[in-house]
């Protein structure tokens, strides 16, 4: 490589038990996290496979700047074929383990095969000495807080782990991996939480990774002048003002949120919660002061620091972070509308390691179906304590994500696209992220490409969605935080600072455009085809606000755009990631 970088990629069968380091291609230099995870399992992946069987692959992949010192640049993509989806997912999570495994000079993490005895558990030890696969069965089933602790009574306190609940173990389709932030007590609180990736792992018999870089040191860039002299320039100029927007945590955006009808309630019966305060991020940010707790940086080198500590009455520690997408879901869109009930809930699913947006949906259908009553938090925590984590036929239900309620339960109205729970933003109000919902290989997943601007639809807004695609792809893959808000010239001049190359903006964007077109490739393998590019049928005839008048009403030939490469324009290169 440019600047001598002597990267692996670690590959363990789970069939053979086994461990082998192999040198990582030259011509996937640029390839990192979700674009390299997306390479990986259109070459080597079966599609038509079997997402919980032994020809499924688990990716791990940090992003292509992770290790070093670039800002919040740590993040790290987890890739499969989705159980819930069917279709190709990367989820993507902060926390320190990107940071420590390309440190250590591992690109990838690609885990083949599954384990003859199935009642078995393993853990993958990664340190400076080498790499191998230990008997973990005394962690069966442990949730992932106890997990993680007994973990790290055995490493050093430079080690990070990534691990799954029992919702992993069970593999229900709504598991997430967890990896533990930079906090003393390094907590599992940073979830790859989308697409059911945590019951890919848990296929492979596989609980635990623990990351132990030791003192291996930040990656070096090729040019360290121009790298620092960049540096320094977008970190004083995010500072100064792109940081604004997450000062206070994603929760601060309820307010607005509620306002531009985009903060469902009630199974998105409505666009506006009319109990809303109780769910505002500033009450969180008022609790600070008498509680503790506060807003922090999940991982070494975040300057964007939006995760916040969430403290009870007593002072103790709760969870973290309390984000907008877990107070919609799991709040508005349950009618559980105080803070702290849902801020319980958030570690319950932590705990069993599940995905609050799918959780919270799945059990807004319960209740919108007459399973549960509106607002009941009591209901709604007995029903993660007792009915999941012990598998009842309830919790499996419910755990097993909306698509599994709404077919049970017979119900008309089930907000999901590729069998996905659709996030916070409501593709009514926000058409552009509606497109991004309907034409994403991912399903309806905002981080593939937010667009939050509700004067636009039509042509503008598929175009809007396409822009916002690419530049969420190349962001996604190169390690940065979608929070930081890099552009395509932005992360381009890193890259050119890093590796000593002259890479175009024109060149950028193509390598985003050719992770979304091998992600679609995948679908297109998998059975998909563009009747699967719409929006659910509830959120086209149901509509939010005056009159019930605004509904997702682009047609499906002018969805298909998004998917035909559009004339490039500054907004391209210049325009931010968002997610």
């Amino acid at each position: 490589m440019a600047n001598n970088e002597n990267h692996k990629i670690i590959r363990v069968n789970m069939t053979e038990m086994s461990v082998n380091i192999k040198d990582f291609r030259e011509d996937w230099k640029y390839l990192g996290g979700r674009s390299l995870s997306a390479r990986i399992l259109l070459e080597e992946c079966d599609p038509g496979c079997d997402p919980l069987g032994p020809k499924n692959i688990l990716v791990l992949a940090p992003g292509v700047l992770s290790g070093s010192s670039a800002p919040t640049s740590g993040r790290l993509s987890v890739g499969c074929k989705s159980p819930l989806t069917g279709g190709i997912k990367e989820a993507n999570v902060g926390g320190n383990p990107g940071q420590d495994l390309l440190r250590l000079g591992y690109r990838a993490i690609v885990v083949t095969g599954q384990p003859a005895a199935r009642e078995k558990r393993w853990g993958l030890e990664i340190k400076p000495e080498g790499v191998r696969l230990v008997a973990a069965d005394d962690y069966a089933g442990m949730w992932n807080y106890a997990s993680c602790e007994k973990l790290f009574s055995h490493y050093p306190q430079t080690a990070s782990a990534i691990s799954i609940g029992p919702a992993g173990e069970r593999m229900y389709k709504s598991a997430s991996v967890a990896c533990t932030d930079r906090e003393r007590e390094r907590r599992p609180a940073r979830h790859a939480a989308r697409g059911g990736v945590g019951a890919v792992m848990g296929s492979k018999c596989l609980k635990w990774i623990l990351v132990d870089p030791g003192k291996a040191p930040t990656r070096k860039p090729a040019n360290p002048s121009a790298f620092s002299a960049f540096h320094k320039k977008f970190s004083k100029d995010y500072l100064a003002a792109r940081h604004k927007t997450f000062e206070w945590g994603t929760s601060a955006v309820i307010p607005v949120a509620n306002m531009l009808n985009t903060f469902p309630y009630r199974n998105r019966t409505a666009g506006r919660n009319p109990h809303f305060e109780g769910l505002d991020g500033a009450r969180i940010r008022e609790s600070f002061e008498k509680r503790g707790g506060g807003m922090h940086n999940c991982m070494n080198g975040c300057i964007v620091k939006c995760s916040n500590m969430v403290h009870d009455k007593d002072g103790n520690y709760v969870t973290s972070a309390l984000e907008f997408e877990t107070l919609t879901l799991l709040g508005s869109c349950c009618d559980i509308n105080d803070w702290e009930e849902v801020a319980i809930l958030d570690r319950l699913c932590d705990e069993l390691g599940m995905d609050t947006i799918e959780i919270g949906a799945a059990i807004a259908v319960l209740m919108d179906s007459g399973g549960m009553q509106w607002g009941d938090a009591n209901a709604a925590k007995a029903l993660l304590k007792d009915e999941i984590a012990k598998g009842t036929d309830l919790g499996v239900l419910v755990a097993n994500g909306v698509s599994s309620v709404g077919r049970k339960r017979g119900h008309h109205r089930v907000p999901v696209v590729k069998g996905q729970a659709v996030p916070a933003w409501d593709p009514r109000s926000m058409k552009a992220t509606g497109v991004t919902y309907a034409t994403s290989a991912m399903g309806a997943d905002h981080t593939a490409g937010l667009v939050i601007n509700p004067a636009i639809g039509g042509e503008a807004a598929v175009l809007a969605s396409q822009e916002s695609q690419i530049v969420n792809a190349v962001c996604d893959s190169s390690g940065f935080c979608l929070f930081l808000q890099p552009s395509i010239d932005e992360i381009r001049q890193f890259y050119n600072a890093f590796f000593g190359d002259e890479l175009s903006n024109e060149a950028l964007a193509d390598m985003g455009w050719q992770c979304l077109q091998e992600e679609w490739e995948f679908n297109r393998r998998a059975g998909f085809s563009s009747e699967d590019d719409d929006m659910v049928k509830c959120l086209r005839e149901e509509g939010i606000g005056p009159d019930n008048a605004i509904k997702f009403d682009i047609p499906r030939d002018l969805l298909a755009k998004a998917k035909v490469r559009q004339p490039v324009s500054d907004t391209l290169f210049y325009g931010t990631a968002a997610g």
